[in-house]
């Protein structure tokens, strides 16, 4: 079809008129459709709008080729089984990765073709150019041969190129609706996760005690918790989920309700991390795992019984300045069934700090790739030993951003430090 300028201008003013006054991509793209059948017959259409990862040219986070798409016409087909949509074959997909135009006689010809209609003899596709990239494709289908020629490509074209900027502010439109709600998610979730942590210290007479935990992401998947049992009696927990961001941050969630519970049981740590390792799978399946320290405080007698699951050793900073490592090692929870977990017991003598910690804290490099290390954190807290324990974990910070030269975390950091005070 040829048309005059007058028709031209036109076919312009009534695309303008159509997707003016919306920003939804679906609702735009009909339009389109309506527009175009004005001027060109066809038996089915579609217009495919790329994944803006793959636009951005970030391949590897898109699950398919296409993220908009309108069609009439064809046959029903699952997004997954059509491979135009999920790999970029056909007609339409060649169109979009050359960024030209095609023009088929016969499909039954055409070794590019994927067939999407059983009644298809004839195909059109041109590109949606924007900033000399394809941003998407128009397609027409007839069920005869023959149908489209070189004037209808500059037809299809001029559609094409006069809903590029509509449809690409649709799209980003989109994403930003999108990105909103994620962050609106994220953020109730980080809401959700912080009320989950201890806002306080536990008052224990004779001891000092403080934590922190600072995940990397917007929700993190380490955890930190004091759970208080008879006067004189205290629970420390700390443990680490593998992986990073919402799902470990569920599994956080999951984990420390199983372990808030079993406790008040008032099993052994052993007994209480072997019932744990048997339940956990049910809430991680097979992509997580779990790394924890959970030991139990009497106060008076400063017994420590502690059960280690894959987790970092504790250490005990003793008053003379000496320190000993708390190994007591089992295996992280949720990744072997019907294990025998064992209790170590230590005592937290007048004058001794107890320090808990994720691998965040001692793995963290500088730009000479040396980590910070258990040594350069026993020295922060024997420097500090005479401080208040929230204080020791400030310094502690201090220390860490100091060695990564404030590069920032790429772990969570969690950290527990106990100080058991001297009789006056």
């Amino acid at each position: 079809m040829k048309l005059t300028s007058e028709a031209k201008y036109q076919l312009l003013l009534d695309i303008s008129h159509q997707v003016r006054d919306t920003l939804d991509l679906d609702d735009i793209m009909q339009h389109l459709l309506d527009v175009v059948r004005s001027v060109l017959e066809y038996d089915a259409a579609g217009i495919f709008v790329l994944n803006q990862d793959l636009v951005r040219g970030r391949h590897e986070t898109s699950l398919g080729m296409i993220a908009g798409i309108a069609r009439r016409g064809f046959d029903p087909n699952p997004p997954e089984n059509d491979d135009m949509l999920m790999r970029g074959q056909g007609i339409t997909g060649y169109v979009i990765q050359h960024c030209t135009s095609v023009v088929v006689q016969d499909v039954r010809q055409e070794p590019r073709y994927v067939e999407g209609r059983r009644t298809t003899r004839s195909e059109i596709a041109v590109p949606i150019i924007r900033n000399e990239r394809a941003i998407g494709a128009l397609n027409l289908e007839s069920d005869r041969v023959s149908v489209y020629h070189a004037e209808d490509v500059e037809v299809l074209q001029l559609i094409a190129d006069a809903a590029s900027i509509s449809i690409e502010k649709a799209m980003l439109h989109k994403q930003l609706m999108e990105q909103m709600l994620i962050n609106r998610q994220l953020e109730t979730a980080r809401e959700v996760q912080s009320r989950l942590l201890p806002n306080e210290a536990p008052e224990l007479e004779g001891y000092d005690i403080a934590g922190i935990c600072i995940p990397t992401d917007d929700i993190g998947g380490d955890y930190f918790d004091y759970i208080s049992f008879s006067p004189g009696c205290l629970g420390l927990a700390i443990a680490d989920v593998s992986g990073h961001g919402i799902s470990s941050a569920l599994v956080m969630t999951a984990f420390r309700a199983l372990l808030r519970t079993q406790a008040r049981g008032r099993s052994t740590p052993a007994g209480i991390a072997s019932v744990i390792n048997q339940i956990l799978p049910e809430f991680t399946g097979d992509h997580h795992f779990v790394t924890a320290l959970y030991a139990v405080l009497d106060a008076a007698s400063g017994k420590l019984t502690y059960v280690s699951c894959g987790h970092p050793a504790p250490f005990k900073l003793r008053a003379n300045g000496e320190v000993e490592k708390l190994d007591n090692h089992n295996p992280a929870l949720g990744i072997f069934q019907d294990l025998n977990y064992t209790d170590g017991l230590s005592t937290m003598d007048e004058g001794d700090i107890l320090g808990m910690y994720t691998d965040g804290v001692i793995e963290l490099m500088d730009r000479a790739g040396q980590t910070f290390g258990l040594q350069r954190l026993t020295d922060v807290i024997r420097e500090n030993e005479h401080e208040s324990a929230a204080e020791i974990i400030y310094k502690i910070i201090q220390a860490t951003e100091s060695h990564s030269d404030h590069y920032g975390y790429l772990d969570d950091f969690t950290l527990v430090i106990v100080h058991r005070k001297r009789s006056d």
